[in-house]
């Protein structure tokens, strides 16, 4: 036990990479940094991991002080371990993603914090390196997304191929063919089509589909790899 002491402590902390998804668009949560160094620059959701608590309920407790929500689906993304990442301490950060609907998180808790959505496609400069820590998060949602269902809590219960297929053009951040990407969806067997219309967008409507109770953990194969 007395090696354990003559040992250099870090700090570690949990970063929390927060995606919503409104208005067919992918977002990210951010906000100015109370403390210096780098004071008022934009930054993750972020804390130091507490005594006796692991790096998933960490992350869990960011994301409730940060959006009142507790129910988030959580990926691990990776450790940064740059000695000079922070200049005010050696600090380690686990970072992780998360995926909520932007409508489903409390506006007052987020305001606290001086937080704000920004497109994904137009974000701002960020703090040490989180704009790296995004980078590789987007690579492991894409990933994800071209194997499992991620991202489907996005979207309502029954949803159309279109709304479908929006919600994967803003994870890919790219147009896709409409066919081919019905094509392959359908051909996964993981959706079951509904008797019942969307004729909002059109006339002639457009069906709607949901996942099948057994689909949830399905792979597709890499047959959405885009």
């Amino acid at each position: 036990m007395e090696d354990y002491y003559k040992k250099t402590k870090h700090l570690v902390a949990v970063d929390c990479v927060i995606f919503g998804y409104k208005k067919e668009q992918l977002h990210l949560l951010l906000y100015p940094r109370g403390f210096e160094p780098a004071k008022g620059k934009w930054s993750l959701m972020g804390g130091f991991l507490q005594d006796k608590e692991s790096s998933d309920d960490s992350a869990r407790r960011i994301l409730k002080s940060t959006t009142g929500l507790m129910d988030v689906y959580l990926e691990q993304v990776a450790f940064f371990t740059n000695p000079l990442r922070d200049k005010a301490a050696r600090v380690i950060s686990l970072v992780y993603y998360a995926l909520l609907k932007e409508d489903k998180y409390d506006e007052t808790l987020v305001r606290e914090h001086g937080a704000h959505w920004w497109p994904v496609n137009k974000l701002p400069d960020f703090i040490f390196d989180h704009e790296e820590m995004v980078r590789k998060s987007m690579e492991k949602l894409q990933l994800k997304a071209s194997i499992n269902l991620v991202g489907i809590e996005l979207l309502p219960e029954m949803f159309t191929l279109q709304q479908l297929r929006n919600l994967y053009e803003a994870i890919f951040q790219k147009k896709l063919d409409p066919g081919n990407f019905r094509k392959k969806l359908l051909s996964t067997d993981m959706f079951e089509k509904l008797n019942i219309k969307n004729t909002k967008a059109s006339k002639k409507g457009a069906y709607y589909y949901r996942v099948k109770v057994t689909s949830q953990n399905k792979s597709f194969d890499r047959l959405m790899k885009f």
